[in-house]
């Protein structure tokens, strides 16, 4: 997969698409260098953690599932945010 920079993706923007929809070409777009994000055609198997919405749902049902196991177990008489107020002080 070809790095691609974030000034080169918005002055070759049309091209770049173009190449996704016509010969399939997937891109690391990089900011700075570093790797930032992933550009490929629909079309193609997204993995779990890129697809949008049910992944999210799912995680966000894990985090409350959590929250209530830890508010299960919790015996201070604070909360978890006067606990991390205490803390930054």
């Amino acid at each position: 997969m070809p790095d691609i920079g974030v000034r080169e993706l918005k002055t070759r923007a049309s091209a770049i698409v173009r190449s996704l929809r016509e010969q399939r070409t997937r891109y690391v777009v990089t900011y700075r260098g570093r790797p930032i994000g992933v550009l490929l055609p629909l079309d193609e198997t997204i993995p779990a953690e890129l697809s949008s919405v049910p992944a999210a749902a799912t995680a966000w049902d894990v985090l409350t599932q959590l929250g209530q196991e830890i508010s299960q177990g919790w015996s201070s008489p604070l909360t978890s945010t006067e606990i991390l107020s205490n803390m930054r002080r």
